[in-house]
């Protein structure tokens, strides 16, 4: 994807500054991902644009080697360190810590089911209901299916699953079970790359009757467009199975972030929406929008301190599927 189309113009020159070290950023000892933003001072976001180098622990500068020291500057631009912890796609072991805390409401049965619910692959936790979705087909015109948006790991147990398989909803750890709680059945999805190469998307969408699936958000009500990117700053909200109702602002974007998708499995995703934290395990499915209810990512990912997104667009133009009109 063209880099004009997911970096601001006040951002470009940073940009291609960070493509140029990207590689030899993520070699080093503790960094996580590579993105560009506004350099943060005193928690504070500032107006100056820097390379975000993202890492698992911020640590005392004589306790890291030289090789594995982030410089200052990268190609005259300046550098933000940003500490975002590991980086976890929705896993059980979260998933059963989080559960431990407290009861989850959106862990109910629903029907229609409503985004921001429970979902899940028959053999996986459970994730959350992005949006309901149609093919992507030419408007006006009459869609000749409809489909329960979410990840990858979320209806296709990232990667082990095989079209038709059974979705249900709530999903398997929240007491759904087969076929009493069958919402519908894994439809399409694109595959998860552990092998180095840039994964652009962790989506899926199980086909569904349309009266099973509605598009109003829970506690934020329908998307107002397709799609909109991220800026750095931009305020987001989401509605997710696990911590419900979220806010967040935009830390980085155009990021490339590794991702740890459990025994000892490792994905590079490029081109990703870093945001504050909003979410926890079981959240990973949840459409975010921004203030005005325009979609904006679908959350993945995250740690305890930072969210990661898939933008919108590009979830929607590798399914081949709509959010809306």
């Amino acid at each position: 994807m063209a880099q004009s189309e997911t970096v601001p113009e006040e951002l470009s020159a940073v940009a291609e500054s960070k493509a140029s070290v990207e590689e030899e950023l993520l070699g080093m000892e503790n960094v996580v991902g590579v993105g560009v933003g506004l350099k943060i001072t005193n928690g504070e976001q500032t107006e100056t644009p820097s390379v975000m180098v993202l890492v698992s622990q911020k640590m005392p500068t004589d306790l890291v080697s030289e090789a594995d020291t982030v410089p200052d500057t990268v190609d005259g631009k300046p550098t933000d360190v940003l500490e975002v912890g590991h980086l976890f796609a929705g896993g059980s072991q979260q998933l059963m810590e989080t559960q431990e805390v407290d009861a989850q409401t959106l862990a109910l049965r629903i029907r229609p089911a409503r985004p921001g619910f429970s979902v899940g692959h028959y053999r996986i936790t459970a994730g959350t209901i992005a949006a309901g979705a149609y093919d992507l087909n030419p408007v006006p015109g009459i869609p000749p299916r409809y489909y329960i948006l979410s990840n990858n790991h979320v209806l296709a147990n990232s990667n082990n699953a095989s079209i038709g398989d059974p979705i249900l909803q709530p999903g398997p750890f929240d007491g759904g079970t087969a076929p009493s709680d069958v919402i519908g059945r894994l439809a399409r999805f694109v595959p998860i790359r552990f092998d180095g190469s840039c994964n652009y998307v962790d989506a899926a969408v199980a086909e569904v009757p349309f009266h099973m699936i509605d598009r109003d958000i829970y506690w934020n009500g329908y998307p107002a467009t397709a799609a909109k990117a991220a800026t750095v700053g931009m305020l987001l909200k989401k509605t997710g199975r696990t911590t419900n109702f979220t806010t967040g602002r935009v830390t980085a974007v155009a990021a490339t972030v590794n991702v740890n998708y459990g025994a000892g499995k490792v994905a590079k995703f490029c081109n990703q929406i870093i945001t504050s934290n909003m979410s926890a395990g079981g959240d990973s499915g949840s459409l975010v929008l921004d203030l005005q209810n325009n979609p904006v990512g679908l959350l993945f990912a995250g740690s305890s301190v930072a969210t990661i997104l898939n933008p919108i667009a590009l979830v929607q133009l590798s399914l081949q599927v709509r959010v809306w009109p």
